[in-house]
């Protein structure tokens, strides 16, 4: 039976692609806050649905 393990010479690319992934995934979320942030109407429905709770 063949072990599915890598070898630690074989994981020397887990770790960089993990973390550009993890980068990635980062600016991602912010691009789209920030595209959600430049239309106003969104921004009036967000916080109208805000102040409804309260």
């Amino acid at each position: 039976m063949t072990s599915t393990t890598l070898q630690p010479e074989q994981r020397g690319w887990v770790r960089p692609l993990l973390h550009a992934l993890v980068w990635a995934a980062a600016v991602l979320a912010l691009l789209g806050v920030f595209m959600l942030y430049t239309q106003p109407e969104f921004m009036v429905e967000m916080s109208q649905q805000l102040w409804a709770c309260f």
